[in-house]
């Protein structure tokens, strides 16, 4: 499973590092030590802390998501596979994305609960990045 350092996980929620960091003392965000003493955040247990942080918000200043490509960097937060289609959820700071896609897609990028990827949006359609 894929870990997150305080920084990281700070820019997928949209936040300061020291906020990230706040919240990670405050136990809201469970963390551990890597060899080199880094503090880290296990994939999943970010993927639900940022849902959880975008039902009641950050308590900070909310910052606009502007991109002129359309790209949304996140977190994946949920994957439910069909026997042909799928569908995947993103949360990218505030803004949870939804993306139908075949699950042979899914499959080919590797995407589970946890990691980071990109949400593209062109339309009504969205595509998911492996990143």
């Amino acid at each position: 499973m894929q870990s997150y350092t305080i920084g990281q996980a700070a820019r997928l929620l949209g936040v300061s590092p020291d906020t990230a960091r706040r919240w990670a003392d405050a136990g809201r965000v469970a963390t551990h030590r890597d060899d080199s003493g880094r503090r880290l955040i296990d994939g999943r247990d970010l993927a639900a802390f940022s849902v959880e942080v975008a039902q009641v918000g950050t308590g900070e200043e909310e910052v606009p998501y502007t991109s002129a490509r359309n790209a949304f960097p996140g977190i994946v937060t949920a994957v439910k596979l069909g026997d042909v289609a799928a569908q995947v959820e993103i949360q990218a700071g505030p803004h949870r994305l939804v993306s139908l896609l075949t699950r042979e897609a899914v499959e080919e990028l590797g995407l589970e609960v946890g990691m980071r990827a990109t949400a593209r949006v062109k339309s009504t359609s969205v595509h998911i990045d492996r990143t």
